[in-house]
């Protein structure tokens, strides 16, 4: 069963359309466009919104390119006037990049629990951005300082894993949290956790790279 992570933070870019580890499949910009126009076209048809059929088609015949059965992990954040209006996403998957990006997207419009479902009338206001993920990593560490030391600012999104708690952010959120002090403390809460327990407990840690597209409208 796929695990559906949401984040605390709106986004800010920090890098697009490149960013991921080198043992990762790279898409090109235009394929991420795709996966883009994507997702907007999920969210129309949800609501019911009317789509020319050969928009539909041509979509769907651009989307046969073998690079779209990939597995990997993929997040959907939804923005309107650069405020957060839903993000939820997978880690990992086994469902191909066009299924995760459809379900997410469906996910971060209408199931995330922090708004109400998006509206029609919203979905011309709405930006989308959709995050390719690498696969997680486990990152060793001997202390808390160790860990500070190793953590990649604006290029690792970061997994943290104690008991049942876990969390995770993307590395966008790198600039709204600037220092690894505040990046980790802030996971911890999202975590459930208390907000020093990166300092003072043993805890899981894995990092991964994004590869991310900001819809061209």
């Amino acid at each position: 069963m796929a695990h559906y992570f949401y984040l605390t933070a709106c986004f800010c870019p920090l890098y697009s359309e490149s960013g991921m580890s080198a043992d990762s499949h790279n898409l090109s910009p235009e394929q991420g466009q795709l996966l883009v126009k994507l997702a907007r076209q999920t969210l129309s048809q949800q609501l019911a919104k009317q789509i020319p059929q050969n928009e539909i088609d041509s979509l769907n015949t651009a989307l046969t390119d073998p690079c779209f059965n990939l597995s990997c992990g993929t997040f959907v954040t939804l923005t309107i006037d650069g405020q957060l209006r839903g993000c939820i996403g997978n880690l990992t998957s086994n469902e191909s990049l066009t299924s995760g990006v459809r379900r997410n997207a469906i996910n971060a419009a209408f199931h995330d629990p922090r708004f109400s479902p998006l509206g029609a009338s919203e979905l011309d206001r709405v930006s989308i951005e959709v995050s390719i993920l690498s696969e997680p990593r486990p990152l060793d560490y001997q202390e808390a300082s160790d860990l500070l030391k190793k953590l990649r600012p604006s290029i690792d999104g970061v997994i943290l894993h104690k008991g049942p708690a876990s969390a995770t952010f993307l590395p966008q959120v790198w600039e709204q949290l600037p220092q690894p002090r505040d990046f980790l403390t802030h996971l911890c809460l999202k975590a459930g956790l208390a907000s020093d327990a990166w300092q003072h407990s043993e805890l899981e840690v894995s990092t991964y790279q994004v590869q991310y597209f900001e819809e061209q409208r």
